[in-house]
Formats: structure tokens, sequence, C-alpha cells
């Protein structure tokens, strides 16, 4: 087979420089790797594992600093999806992936094909997807393309779920102008599953056959690792090849099959994984790595549904609903036979060999001939420089901002139209939350709930992710993002039991960037020892960037907590009219980077402050366990425009009001946003009780009336607002904005 550029020409053009390889790996593949000039597919393979979305080389050293077990982790990062026991012989399965550049590009499809993505690595566990919930951050609704953006990508998500049969339950959406040329959507799935039927990406046993089953390969997505690990410009920006395309019907199929075959005939299994990014070379190689195997793939057997594909299209597509098996010798008609129930490819496109090589044949010929290892584990790791950023050494020396605000009634009003906090409804109302009939808690509260059939048990979970904290901080900003997904777990009656995350950054060769990649891991990681969730799975996203101008650092946290009871869940809106309420925590004036400041200065600015983490921690156990004792009615953890908006949608969609003494604190505290806080509610009976027990993290501040007005008297002025009048701006603003011709 002729090859698009010989060896020689490859190394004379230097084509690799495209795809995201440097001159320097390559020098360092051709003379300590393979003693030779690789050819054009060894070229390409190389590009996509080596790119930094496959092969971390440069965050590596920062994500060593996440604990990654403790006494309930099954399986921790490295496989399709992290493993966390929950009693009883069985486990939860989760793990979130970005499709961020795929999204910017093409959004309805680089959406869709982010949550099909993400459901194969729960399903390649062996475990069965009952969730999805998602971390969106947009521009501003301010003109045609992010509008049109926003509806394209909440589309996607919910055609993709929604023919699926998978509920989405959870998630959050921000705007901010960082976001404007390089959208975020970060996907996130739950799985449940017998610990028995864990399953590894994996290919061993000389002999045993690689099959293929799913979809045929097309041209799609080729070269989508690579996509994915460079910054966007004008030049690049419809880069829409890189795009995969969709269809969740297959997937509903592959699906079924997988774990019909994992389910009743896992003995004839040794390994199987989804291929993601980088396609067949990506799965392949790192099943053969995993099984310290070689491998031996014939490429015109590969199904494809376009003529005439090279050796090298076919390895890095990135055509979606596809698996890889390795399937022990003499099982592969049995495997076949089930694939062939449900209408699917499944065909033996290699086997398993001795040693350590990986060979490729396409047209009768051998194309690719190297070492495992060299793809995988040989990757050359990327030292880099750090810099603190001006901004932060600036904001160090400057005095606070600090807001005045002389009508509290107004500033509320004003707040919950702002899109970061107003009502999402319109948006999540497309996904459906209930198919399978397990959500117990869907969209629009703290956290998702989901029972767990045969069981008291249920799940709670949330994605959360604030860049502006992490921009003004990072360190303190990576412990707010944990803090605050673990508030909303906890504000569920959960018990957080570990995270996944994605990791949304810059391009890391700016040394500030990644100054604020390191430092802000370095806060998420001090916090998941201080609450005894470890990372269990997750994904770095760099290079989100358009014609220069980075995104906000924004590391995306999704948790998953246990509810002992699911009787026992704690709504985030209040219930009796005489409850007493409390804020739970310690106010401060916290204003940088809060929506406050964003709403009244046009931007944000300053230092956000450290806060105890190691108290709130204790606090919130003390919290959990009054949950699980049922002294408290419900609860609402204080982020996005601090007390005052939290109070108001604890009343949105009920009769009841709230008539409050918060004459120890200002006006301007009503919005501070220090992390940490609850406002809960108690039965009069249990007060004494409550109080006893958090002894002063707790502050009675009023009780629930049937008023339907927030009635709340300041140290420096009042506030008081018509529940109806409140609740008709905070939802009108989104379909307002998203329907503007401006």
């Amino acid at each position: 087979m002729r090859q698009a550029m010989t060896p020689e020409e490859i190394k004379e053009k230097k084509p690799y420089l495209d795809w995201s390889l440097t001159e320097a790996e390559y020098d360092y593949i051709r003379t300590h790797l393979l003693g030779r000039l690789p050819n054009y597919t060894e070229t390409g393979l190389f590009s996509a594992m080596w790119s930094e979305h496959c092969s971390y080389k440069k965050s590596k050293p920062v994500l060593r600093l996440f604990p990654n077990k403790n006494e309930r982790v099954l399986q921790g990062p490295g496989e399709g999806a992290g493993v966390v026991d929950i009693g009883d012989g069985q486990a939860v399965v989760f793990k979130a992936e970005s499709h961020n550049h795929p999204t910017t590009v093409e959004p309805y499809q680089g959406a869709a094909t982010g949550v099909g993505g993400i459901l194969r690595d729960i399903f390649s566990m062996g475990a069965r997807p009952i969730a999805s919930l998602d971390s969106l951050h947009f521009g501003e609704l301010t003109d045609q393309t992010m509008r049109m953006k926003v509806a394209n990508t909440v589309r996607g998500i919910g055609d993709y779920g929604n023919c699926m049969g998978i509920p989405t339950v959870a998630g959050e959406t921000t705007f901010d102008p960082c976001y404007q040329g390089n959208v975020l959507c970060n996907a996130m799935s739950v799985g449940l599953m017998d610990q028995k039927d864990i399953q590894q990406g994996r290919a061993a046993g000389i002999g045993n056959a690689v099959m293929y089953v799913g979809a045929k390969t097309g041209r799609d997505g080729i070269h989508g690792a690579t996509f994915a690990s460079a910054d966007f410009n004008d030049e690049n920006n419809t880069q829409r090849s890189a795009v995969q395309v969709g269809d969740p019907f297959m997937e509903k199929l592959l699906l079924e099959a997988c774990l019909d075959l994992i389910n009743n005939h896992s003995e004839w299994l040794v390994g199987i994984q989804d291929m993601g990014a980088a396609g067949i070379v990506s799965s392949s190689a790192e099943m053969a790595s995993e099984g310290a195997s070689g491998m031996e793939l014939n490429l015109d057997l590969v199904p494809q549904r376009e003529p005439h594909m090279s050796a090298y299209e076919i390895m890095l597509s990135e055509s979606q609903e596809r698996m890889l098996l390795c399937v022990k010798k003499g099982h592969e008609e049995d495997v076949k036979e089930i694939f062939d129930f449900y209408g699917l490819e499944a065909v033996t496109i290699g086997r398993i060999t001795p040693g350590h090589d990986y060979v490729l044949f396409h047209d009768g010929e051998e194309v690719c001939h190297i070492p495992v290892s060299s793809l995988t584990d040989d990757v050359l790791e990327e030292e880099s420089l750090e810099k603190k950023p001006d901004r932060i050494i600036q904001a160090e020396q400057q005095t606070p901002w600090h807001p005045q605000i002389v009508n509290p009634t107004r500033t509320l009003l004003d707040l919950l139209q702002q899109p970061t906090i107003a009502d999402k409804s319109s948006l999540y109302q497309q996904y459906d939350s209930q198919v399978r009939t397990n959500t117990v808690v869907g969209p629009g509260s703290d956290a998702g709930v989901l029972r767990i059939r045969g069981t008291q048990k249920g799940l709670a979970m949330t994605t959360d992710g604030n860049g502006r904290f992490v921009y003004l901080n990072p360190e303190v900003g990576g412990q707010i993002a944990l803090v605050e997904a673990a508030a909303n777990v906890i504000a569920s009656g959960a018990e957080p039991l570990a995270i996944t995350d994605c990791l949304n950054y810059g391009d890391p060769t700016d040394p500030e960037i990644f100054w604020e990649l390191h430092q802000s891991v370095q806060g998420m990681a001090d916090t998941c020892r201080e609450f005894n969730t470890p990372v269990i799975s997750g994904n770095v996203s760099l290079y989100n960037e358009n014609n220069g101008r980075a995104i906000h650092p924004t590391p995306m946290v999704g948790m998953v907590g246990l509810i002992k009871n699911v009787a026992h869940v704690i709504p985030s809106f209040v219930q009796h009219p005489g409850d007493k309420v409390y804020l739970v925590g310690n106010t401060r004036d916290d204003y940088a980077g809060s929506e406050l400041q964003k709403m009244l200065t046009g931007d944000i600015s300053g230092l956000v402050q450290p806060f105890d983490l190691h108290h709130v921690h204790e606090y919130m156990k003390k919290l959990l366990l009054l949950m699980e004792k049922g002294l408290i009615t419900s609860a609402h953890d204080l982020s996005e425009g601090g007390l005052g908006v939290a109070l108001a949608e604890m009343l949105f969609k009920t009769k009841r009001g709230f008539k409050l003494n918060l004459s120890d604190y200002t006006a301007a505290q009503l919005f501070s946003e220090t992390p940490g806080r609850f406002v809960v509610t108690v039965a009069p009976e249990k007060a004494i009780e409550f109080e006893k027990q958090l002894a002063g993290d707790a502050t009675m501040i009023g009780e629930v009336t049937n008023s339907h007005w927030l009635m709340a008297k300041l140290a420096d002025s009042e506030l008081n607002a018509r529940v109806d009048k409140l609740q008709k701006v905070w939802e009108e603003a989104i379909p307002c904005q998203l329907k503007s011709r401006d």
C-alpha cells in the first residue's frame, strides 16, 4: 500500500507538527524508540497517543497530587470509569469527560457524542448507566451565535440521553464572557452494578481474539484527540471534520449487547474497552499494554462505511458507538451470535501475540510494527514552567472590594435574573429525568437523587465548578469546588463517597496557566483528603482558548453520595409553617468573584479569601448526622448569590414565606458568597436538640410562614419581597434572553 508520504518526506515536511507532535518528540521516537524513521501511519498513531488528551504528558505530575484510594474504592483511575463499594455486593460506577472543542465547533453533535462516549465508559466496566449529569459553561446570552450554541448543546444532550432511556437528573449551567470563544461541555454518567461483574480494559492470552463490535468506521472524528490538544483560533474554529456523529439508537443496542455478554457469558471475555479518543489505536494499544501483550490487527477486516479508507484513517477515526473486546479463543462465534441478535457488527480483526509488538496490516501489507509501550508508556512527560500571575500578586496588596447596597429587595430581584443564577428549567425540561422511574429528586435541586431498587439506599449526585473563584485564587478556588459539591450532596442527606473531575484550563505552555492548574489541583487534593473523597476517574481538557484568550480555569467536580434510607431524602424547599430557620456556617465579607460583583461592576477582581476547611467539614459531618436522625425538614446550600438567593429559592414553587431577623448582617452580606454554608429548617420541637448539636455553627434567623413573603430585618435596611414576584423574574430571565433578537 502506498503511504501518503514516505518516511523521508515526513522527516523533511514535518506534517506531525500540525498533529500536536513536537519536533523533539518525533526525533526521540525515531532515534530512541524505533531506531528508524516512522512511516505515515505510525507517525499518525504517535501523534494521537502522545497528545495531551490521551497521554496527559504535561498534567501527569500534577494529577499525582490527587488521592485515589480509600476503604470503598474498588477501581480508581486507569480504567473506563471508577468503581466504589456501596455495600450489599453492589457498586456505583461513575466518570466525567469533556467534549469542549467539538461542542464549540458543532454544538449539537459535540454535546450528543460527549454523552454517548461517557455512557460507553460506564457499561464497558460492566455497569448499567442509571443517570446522566452535565456541567455547561457558555458565554453571555447577548449575541445570536451564543444563543444558538446554548440551544443546540442542550438539544444534543437531551436527544441522546432521551433516546438511550437514561435520565438526566442534575447538572450546572453558567454564563461568563470568558467562554465566549470556547464553551465547556462536561458530561458525567453514573452506573450501578454487582461487584462480581467488574470488567477491565485488558487484552491478554496468546491466540485470544481482538473483536470489533458496534457501528462501522467512517471518516468522522479523525484526529479528534489532537484537535482537543490545541488552541482554538479563527483558522480551526470550524474544524468539523474532527467532530464525531452520534447514533443513540445504535448505542442502546450496543449497551444491551455488551451487558448481555458481561452478565451472562463473562467467562468468554478477557477485556472490553470503549473506542473513545483516538479510536481503534487508543483502545487496542491500551488494552495490550494493560495485558502486557503483543497484538496483531488486520485493518482490512474492520467494518467500514466509507470506501478506500487508509490505515491512518481507520486507526484514528473516532466514529461513535464502537467497542473493542478481547475474547477467549474458540468463543468468537459465540460472541458474534450475541451481537448478531442486536443487529450489530462483531468481527475478529486480530489476535494477541507473544512479545510486546503492535503490528498492523492493511491491503496485505505491514503498515505498522512498533512496541506497544512506545505508544502508551514511553510518552515524554513535559516539564512546565510556572509563574504566579501579576493580577493575583496585585490583588494580595489591594483593599478588598466592598459593595454598597441601598435597596436589598431590588438587588435580589436583579441577581435572580442573572443567567448563572436564573431558573434553568427551560433548558433541562428538554431532558427526560424520570425514565426508568428511579428518580427521587431531579434537576433543579441541590443534587439529583435515585433510589436503588431492592434496597433502602439511594444515590445523590451533583456537578460543580466555579471558574471565577479559581481565576482569582486557584488554590482556594479548588477547595471551594470540592466544598460546594460536598454541600450539594450533604444537603440531600447523603454521605459523600468519591469524585470524578474534568479539569478545564487554557494552554499549559503558558507558565501562568500551568501555575493555575497546579495550585487549583493542590487545593482540590487537600480537600479530597479532608473529606475522604478520592478521585476515582476523570479527564484533563487543556488548550481551552480562542485566539490566545483562555477561559477561566474551571475544574468541574462530579460527586456521588450514599443515602442510607431514601425515604429520608432532605428536600431543598421549605415544608411546614412554623419551622425554625437556621443559617449554618460563618458569613464573612466575601465578594471577590461573586455574582454580585460581576453584576454591579461588569467584571470580577480581588482575592478569594482562605477559609477553615477542617472546621467546615466538621460541622458538615454533624449536619449530616442530624439529617439522618430526622431533625431537619429542609436544607439548601449557599452558593451563587449567597444567602439572599438561597432563601428565595427555598420558597419558590411553595406557598410559604420567611420572617427573618438578620440584624447581625448588612445588606451586602446578604449576597456574600462565603463557602460551606447552609440554610436549614427544623421543627420547633426539635430546635433545642439541633442547637445543642451544632453549638456555635448554627444561628436561628427566623421561621417559615404562610405569608408567601420574604421579609428580613437587616443591620442597615430591610428586605421585603413578594415571593411570586421574585419567582417570576427568576423563571423568565433565560427564556427571555434566548428569544432576544438583538
